[in-house]
Protein backbone atom coordinates (compact mmCIF):
# COMPACT_ATOMS: atom_id res chain seq x y z
CA UNK A 1 0.00 0.00 0.00
CA UNK A 2 1.32 3.44 -0.89
CA UNK A 3 1.02 6.56 1.22
CA UNK A 4 0.19 8.41 -2.02
CA UNK A 5 -3.11 6.51 -2.10
CA UNK A 6 -4.22 8.47 0.97
CA UNK A 7 -5.95 11.80 0.80
CA UNK A 8 -4.24 14.80 2.38
CA UNK A 9 -6.68 14.67 5.30
CA UNK A 10 -5.96 10.97 5.85
CA UNK A 11 -2.19 11.54 5.78
CA UNK A 12 -2.59 14.31 8.33
CA UNK A 13 -4.79 12.04 10.46
CA UNK A 14 -2.09 9.35 10.46
CA UNK A 15 0.72 11.76 11.33
CA UNK A 16 -1.37 13.38 14.06
CA UNK A 17 -2.08 9.99 15.64
CA UNK A 18 1.58 8.95 15.40
CA UNK A 19 2.68 12.18 17.04
CA UNK A 20 0.22 11.79 19.89
CA UNK A 21 1.34 8.21 20.55
CA UNK A 22 4.81 9.50 21.36
CA UNK A 23 3.53 11.40 24.39
CA UNK A 24 3.86 10.08 27.98
CA UNK A 25 1.16 7.57 29.02
CA UNK A 26 -0.44 9.88 31.59
CA UNK A 27 -0.81 12.61 28.98
CA UNK A 28 -2.36 10.13 26.52
CA UNK A 29 -5.01 9.28 29.08
CA UNK A 30 -5.59 12.98 29.80
CA UNK A 31 -6.03 13.72 26.08
CA UNK A 32 -8.60 10.94 25.80
CA UNK A 33 -10.87 12.97 28.08
CA UNK A 34 -11.59 9.93 30.22
CA UNK A 35 -10.07 8.42 33.36
CA UNK A 36 -7.98 5.26 32.90
CA UNK A 37 -10.29 2.51 31.63
CA UNK A 38 -10.24 -0.50 33.95
CA UNK A 39 -12.42 -3.58 33.69
CA UNK A 40 -12.29 -6.78 35.74
CA UNK A 41 -8.75 -6.23 37.00
CA UNK A 42 -7.29 -5.05 33.68
CA UNK A 43 -6.38 -1.53 32.55
CA UNK A 44 -6.59 -0.48 28.92
CA UNK A 45 -3.23 0.56 27.48
CA UNK A 46 -3.06 4.38 27.22
CA UNK A 47 -2.26 4.24 23.49
CA UNK A 48 -5.31 2.07 22.82
CA UNK A 49 -7.50 4.24 25.03
CA UNK A 50 -6.62 7.34 23.01
CA UNK A 51 -6.87 5.53 19.65
CA UNK A 52 -10.39 4.36 20.45
CA UNK A 53 -11.42 7.90 21.41
CA UNK A 54 -9.85 9.37 18.26
CA UNK A 55 -11.63 6.78 16.13
CA UNK A 56 -14.95 7.74 17.71
CA UNK A 57 -14.33 11.46 17.30
CA UNK A 58 -13.31 11.04 13.64
CA UNK A 59 -16.60 9.38 12.81
CA UNK A 60 -15.97 5.71 13.43
CA UNK A 61 -19.04 3.74 12.34
CA UNK A 62 -20.00 0.26 13.47
CA UNK A 63 -19.33 -2.22 10.69
CA UNK A 64 -22.60 -3.96 11.49
CA UNK A 65 -24.49 -0.85 10.37
CA UNK A 66 -23.07 -1.05 6.84
CA UNK A 67 -23.55 -3.22 3.77
CA UNK A 68 -20.67 -5.69 3.28
CA UNK A 69 -19.21 -3.82 0.31
CA UNK A 70 -19.14 -0.51 2.18
CA UNK A 71 -17.71 -2.18 5.29
CA UNK A 72 -14.88 -3.59 3.17
CA UNK A 73 -14.10 -0.19 1.70
CA UNK A 74 -14.17 1.47 5.11
CA UNK A 75 -11.85 -1.11 6.69
CA UNK A 76 -9.45 -0.84 3.80
CA UNK A 77 -9.23 2.94 4.13
CA UNK A 78 -8.87 2.74 7.89
CA UNK A 79 -6.10 0.14 7.53
CA UNK A 80 -4.36 2.31 4.97
CA UNK A 81 -4.40 5.26 7.37
CA UNK A 82 -3.04 3.14 10.22
CA UNK A 83 -0.38 1.33 8.17
CA UNK A 84 2.37 3.93 8.10
CA UNK A 85 5.48 3.49 5.98
CA UNK A 86 5.91 -0.03 4.52
CA UNK A 87 8.11 -2.24 6.68
CA UNK A 88 11.13 -3.41 4.74
CA UNK A 89 11.47 -7.14 3.97
CA UNK A 90 13.57 -9.08 1.49
CA UNK A 91 11.04 -8.98 -1.35
CA UNK A 92 7.29 -8.81 -1.98
CA UNK A 93 5.42 -10.12 -5.01
CA UNK A 94 1.83 -10.70 -6.06
CA UNK A 95 0.74 -14.23 -6.97
CA UNK A 96 -2.31 -16.10 -8.20
CA UNK A 97 -2.65 -19.57 -6.71
CA UNK A 98 -4.23 -22.02 -9.14
CA UNK A 99 -6.20 -24.31 -6.83
CA UNK A 100 -8.80 -27.02 -7.30
CA UNK A 101 -11.60 -24.62 -6.35
CA UNK A 102 -10.84 -21.17 -7.74
CA UNK A 103 -7.77 -19.04 -8.47
CA UNK A 104 -6.78 -17.18 -5.31
CA UNK A 105 -4.90 -13.92 -5.09
CA UNK A 106 -1.95 -14.10 -2.72
CA UNK A 107 1.07 -12.08 -1.69
CA UNK A 108 4.47 -13.59 -0.96
CA UNK A 109 6.73 -11.82 1.54
CA UNK A 110 10.28 -13.15 1.45
CA UNK A 111 12.78 -12.51 4.25
CA UNK A 112 16.30 -11.27 3.71
CA UNK A 113 18.27 -14.14 2.23
CA UNK A 114 20.01 -16.44 4.69
CA UNK A 115 22.37 -19.38 4.38
CA UNK A 116 19.55 -21.89 4.96
CA UNK A 117 15.94 -21.81 3.70
CA UNK A 118 13.57 -20.28 6.23
CA UNK A 119 10.08 -21.54 7.19
CA UNK A 120 6.87 -20.54 5.40
CA UNK A 121 3.76 -19.18 7.14
CA UNK A 122 0.46 -19.38 5.25
CA UNK A 123 -1.37 -16.35 6.63
CA UNK A 124 -5.17 -15.99 6.62
CA UNK A 125 -6.46 -12.48 7.31
CA UNK A 126 -9.19 -11.58 9.75
CA UNK A 127 -12.40 -9.67 9.16
CA UNK A 128 -15.20 -11.95 10.26
CA UNK A 129 -15.10 -13.87 6.93
CA UNK A 130 -16.83 -10.82 5.41
CA UNK A 131 -14.21 -8.05 5.18
CA UNK A 132 -10.42 -7.81 5.00
CA UNK A 133 -7.94 -8.46 2.19
CA UNK A 134 -4.25 -8.56 1.39
CA UNK A 135 -3.82 -4.82 1.92
CA UNK A 136 -5.61 -4.57 5.27
CA UNK A 137 -3.05 -6.96 6.78
CA UNK A 138 0.04 -5.92 4.85
CA UNK A 139 1.83 -4.34 7.82
CA UNK A 140 1.25 -7.31 10.11
CA UNK A 141 2.55 -9.72 7.44
CA UNK A 142 5.63 -7.57 6.89
CA UNK A 143 6.40 -7.50 10.61
CA UNK A 144 6.02 -11.28 10.90
CA UNK A 145 8.23 -11.80 7.85
CA UNK A 146 10.94 -9.48 9.12
CA UNK A 147 11.05 -10.37 12.79
CA UNK A 148 10.26 -14.09 12.60
CA UNK A 149 12.68 -14.32 9.64
CA UNK A 150 10.30 -16.39 7.57
CA UNK A 151 8.39 -16.40 4.31
CA UNK A 152 4.76 -15.31 4.54
CA UNK A 153 2.16 -16.32 1.98
CA UNK A 154 -0.92 -14.13 2.60
CA UNK A 155 -4.07 -15.52 1.00
CA UNK A 156 -7.08 -13.59 -0.30
CA UNK A 157 -9.81 -16.19 0.27
CA UNK A 158 -13.43 -15.78 -0.82
CA UNK A 159 -15.67 -13.72 1.46
CA UNK A 160 -19.24 -14.00 2.69
CA UNK A 161 -22.08 -13.31 2.11
CA UNK A 162 -21.29 -13.87 -1.58
CA UNK A 163 -19.40 -17.02 -0.61
CA UNK A 164 -20.67 -18.31 2.74
CA UNK A 165 -19.34 -21.22 4.82
CA UNK A 166 -17.48 -23.39 3.93
CA UNK A 167 -15.96 -21.42 1.01
CA UNK A 168 -13.31 -19.65 3.13
CA UNK A 169 -12.16 -22.91 4.72
CA UNK A 170 -12.06 -24.63 1.33
CA UNK A 171 -9.85 -21.83 0.02
CA UNK A 172 -7.61 -21.89 3.09
CA UNK A 173 -7.12 -25.65 2.75
CA UNK A 174 -6.43 -25.35 -0.98
CA UNK A 175 -3.93 -22.54 -0.38
CA UNK A 176 -2.11 -24.61 2.23
CA UNK A 177 -1.89 -27.53 -0.21
CA UNK A 178 -0.53 -25.12 -2.84
CA UNK A 179 2.07 -23.88 -0.36
CA UNK A 180 3.19 -27.42 0.40
CA UNK A 181 3.65 -28.09 -3.31
CA UNK A 182 5.44 -24.82 -4.07
CA UNK A 183 7.38 -23.97 -0.89
CA UNK A 184 10.73 -24.85 -2.41
CA UNK A 185 10.00 -22.73 -5.50
CA UNK A 186 9.26 -19.82 -3.15
CA UNK A 187 12.67 -20.30 -1.58
CA UNK A 188 11.24 -21.58 1.71
CA UNK A 189 11.99 -24.71 3.72
CA UNK A 190 9.44 -27.30 2.49
CA UNK A 191 9.72 -29.18 5.79
CA UNK A 192 8.54 -26.20 7.86
CA UNK A 193 5.21 -24.88 6.63
CA UNK A 194 3.02 -23.32 9.30
CA UNK A 195 -0.43 -21.75 9.18
CA UNK A 196 -1.72 -18.70 10.99
CA UNK A 197 -4.19 -15.88 11.03
CA UNK A 198 -5.97 -13.31 13.12
CA UNK A 199 -9.60 -13.40 14.30
CA UNK A 200 -11.55 -15.15 11.51
CA UNK A 201 -8.19 -16.10 10.01
CA UNK A 202 -7.24 -17.70 13.32
CA UNK A 203 -10.47 -19.68 13.16
CA UNK A 204 -9.56 -20.88 9.65
CA UNK A 205 -6.02 -21.77 10.71
CA UNK A 206 -7.30 -23.87 13.63
CA UNK A 207 -9.97 -25.60 11.54
CA UNK A 208 -7.46 -26.26 8.75
CA UNK A 209 -5.04 -27.79 11.24
CA UNK A 210 -7.74 -30.12 12.55
CA UNK A 211 -8.86 -31.16 9.07
CA UNK A 212 -5.38 -31.85 7.73
CA UNK A 213 -4.39 -33.90 10.77
CA UNK A 214 -7.48 -36.08 10.30
CA UNK A 215 -7.64 -36.20 6.52
CA UNK A 216 -4.14 -35.33 5.27
CA UNK A 217 -2.27 -35.48 3.15
CA UNK A 218 -0.15 -33.15 5.26
CA UNK A 219 -0.63 -30.92 8.31
CA UNK A 220 1.10 -27.68 9.27
CA UNK A 221 4.10 -27.93 11.57
CA UNK A 222 2.69 -25.13 13.77
CA UNK A 223 -0.31 -22.82 14.06
CA UNK A 224 -0.36 -19.12 14.96
CA UNK A 225 -3.76 -18.07 16.29
CA UNK A 226 -4.09 -14.31 16.84
CA UNK A 227 -7.16 -13.48 18.97
CA UNK A 228 -9.07 -16.26 17.16
CA UNK A 229 -12.83 -16.75 16.90
CA UNK A 230 -13.25 -20.31 18.22
CA UNK A 231 -16.82 -20.97 19.35
CA UNK A 232 -20.10 -19.43 18.22
CA UNK A 233 -22.30 -21.64 20.40
CA UNK A 234 -21.56 -20.28 23.90
CA UNK A 235 -21.48 -16.73 25.27
CA UNK A 236 -18.43 -16.52 27.52
CA UNK A 237 -17.81 -13.78 30.06
CA UNK A 238 -15.50 -11.66 27.88
CA UNK A 239 -18.23 -11.31 25.24
CA UNK A 240 -20.43 -9.60 27.81
CA UNK A 241 -17.65 -7.61 29.49
CA UNK A 242 -16.42 -6.02 26.24
CA UNK A 243 -19.55 -6.05 24.08
CA UNK A 244 -19.27 -2.32 23.34
CA UNK A 245 -16.55 0.29 23.12
CA UNK A 246 -13.45 -1.79 22.37
CA UNK A 247 -13.33 -1.85 18.57
CA UNK A 248 -14.99 -5.26 17.97
CA UNK A 249 -18.55 -5.32 19.31
CA UNK A 250 -21.13 -7.98 19.99
CA UNK A 251 -23.24 -6.52 17.15
CA UNK A 252 -20.29 -6.89 14.77
CA UNK A 253 -19.79 -10.52 15.79
CA UNK A 254 -23.48 -11.29 15.21
CA UNK A 255 -23.35 -9.51 11.84
CA UNK A 256 -20.32 -11.51 10.74
CA UNK A 257 -21.88 -14.76 11.88
CA UNK A 258 -25.14 -14.08 10.06
CA UNK A 259 -23.31 -13.44 6.79
CA UNK A 260 -20.84 -16.31 7.09
CA UNK A 261 -22.76 -19.20 8.59
CA UNK A 262 -26.38 -18.39 7.72
CA UNK A 263 -28.43 -21.43 8.71
CA UNK A 264 -25.39 -23.70 9.13
CA UNK A 265 -24.96 -25.57 12.42
CA UNK A 266 -22.47 -23.54 14.48
CA UNK A 267 -21.59 -26.62 16.54
CA UNK A 268 -19.75 -27.90 13.45
CA UNK A 269 -16.04 -27.86 14.44
CA UNK A 270 -15.27 -26.30 11.06
CA UNK A 271 -17.12 -23.23 12.37
CA UNK A 272 -16.35 -23.63 16.10
CA UNK A 273 -12.96 -25.42 16.32
CA UNK A 274 -13.16 -25.46 20.12
CA UNK A 275 -15.90 -28.10 19.79
CA UNK A 276 -13.66 -30.61 17.99
CA UNK A 277 -13.82 -33.86 19.96
CA UNK A 278 -10.21 -34.86 19.29
CA UNK A 279 -7.59 -32.20 19.92
CA UNK A 280 -4.61 -34.47 20.45
CA UNK A 281 -1.93 -34.75 17.81
CA UNK A 282 -2.47 -31.26 16.43
CA UNK A 283 0.39 -28.94 15.43
CA UNK A 284 1.96 -26.91 18.25
CA UNK A 285 -0.06 -23.74 18.73
CA UNK A 286 0.84 -20.20 19.65
CA UNK A 287 -2.40 -18.60 20.89
CA UNK A 288 -2.49 -14.82 21.29
CA UNK A 289 -5.32 -13.01 23.06
CA UNK A 290 -6.12 -9.41 24.04
CA UNK A 291 -7.42 -8.51 27.48
CA UNK A 292 -10.20 -6.18 26.24
CA UNK A 293 -11.43 -8.47 23.46
CA UNK A 294 -14.91 -10.05 23.44
CA UNK A 295 -13.29 -13.14 21.86
CA UNK A 296 -10.65 -13.43 24.58
CA UNK A 297 -12.17 -16.22 26.63
CA UNK A 298 -12.86 -18.57 23.73
CA UNK A 299 -9.28 -18.22 22.49
CA UNK A 300 -7.94 -18.97 25.95
CA UNK A 301 -10.37 -21.87 26.34
CA UNK A 302 -8.96 -23.34 23.13
CA UNK A 303 -5.38 -23.05 24.35
CA UNK A 304 -6.40 -24.81 27.57
CA UNK A 305 -8.26 -27.54 25.67
CA UNK A 306 -5.21 -28.19 23.49
CA UNK A 307 -2.98 -28.48 26.53
CA UNK A 308 -5.40 -30.86 28.25
CA UNK A 309 -5.42 -33.02 25.11
CA UNK A 310 -1.62 -33.22 25.13
CA UNK A 311 -1.06 -30.80 22.23
CA UNK A 312 1.69 -28.24 22.76
CA UNK A 313 0.11 -24.81 23.17
CA UNK A 314 1.56 -21.51 24.36
CA UNK A 315 -0.87 -18.79 25.46
CA UNK A 316 0.16 -15.15 25.51
CA UNK A 317 -2.37 -12.52 26.58
CA UNK A 318 -1.68 -8.81 25.99
CA UNK A 319 -3.67 -7.50 28.94
CA UNK A 320 -4.27 -3.87 27.96
CA UNK A 321 -4.97 -4.47 24.28
CA UNK A 322 -8.10 -4.73 22.10
CA UNK A 323 -9.13 -6.99 19.26
CA UNK A 324 -7.35 -6.14 16.02
CA UNK A 325 -4.22 -4.67 17.58
CA UNK A 326 -2.00 -6.28 14.92
CA UNK A 327 -3.56 -3.89 12.40
CA UNK A 328 -2.66 -0.82 14.47
CA UNK A 329 1.13 -1.14 14.26
CA UNK A 330 1.51 1.95 12.07
CA UNK A 331 0.17 4.32 14.72
CA UNK A 332 0.81 2.51 18.00
CA UNK A 333 4.33 1.62 19.12
CA UNK A 334 2.85 -0.64 21.79
CA UNK A 335 0.98 -2.65 19.14
CA UNK A 336 4.07 -2.81 16.97
CA UNK A 337 6.15 -4.06 19.90
CA UNK A 338 3.50 -6.71 20.61
CA UNK A 339 3.61 -8.05 17.05
CA UNK A 340 7.42 -8.08 17.13
CA UNK A 341 7.23 -10.14 20.33
CA UNK A 342 4.76 -12.52 18.68
CA UNK A 343 7.09 -12.86 15.70
CA UNK A 344 9.96 -13.71 18.03
CA UNK A 345 7.87 -16.39 19.73
CA UNK A 346 6.90 -17.85 16.35
CA UNK A 347 10.52 -17.89 15.21
CA UNK A 348 11.50 -19.71 18.40
CA UNK A 349 8.75 -22.27 17.85
CA UNK A 350 9.64 -22.96 14.22
CA UNK A 351 13.38 -23.02 14.78
CA UNK A 352 12.77 -25.42 17.65
CA UNK A 353 10.83 -27.64 15.25
CA UNK A 354 13.82 -27.69 12.91
CA UNK A 355 16.01 -29.11 15.65
CA UNK A 356 13.32 -31.44 16.94
CA UNK A 357 12.90 -29.49 20.18
CA UNK A 358 9.67 -27.56 19.68
CA UNK A 359 8.53 -26.31 23.08
CA UNK A 360 5.18 -25.48 24.63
Amino acid sequence: MSDSALTLLERLEHRFARTLMGLPPKLLVLLSGKPPVSRHGLTLHPELQLLLVLRERLGGIALSSLAPGEARRRLRRESLVHAGEPIAVGAVRELVLETAHVPLKARHYAPVKSAQPRPLLVFLHGGGFVIGDLDTHDSACRLLCRHADLHVLAVDYRLAPEHPFPAALEDATAAFAWACAHAEALGADPARIAVGGDSAGGNLAAALSQLTVREGPRAPVAQLLLYPAMDRTVERASLGHFAEGFFLTRADIDWFQQHYTGSADCSDPRISPLLCRELSGLPPALVITAGFDPLRDEGEAYASALQQAGTSATLRRFDGFVHGFANMVGVSQACRDAVVEIASMLRHLLDGHASGTARS
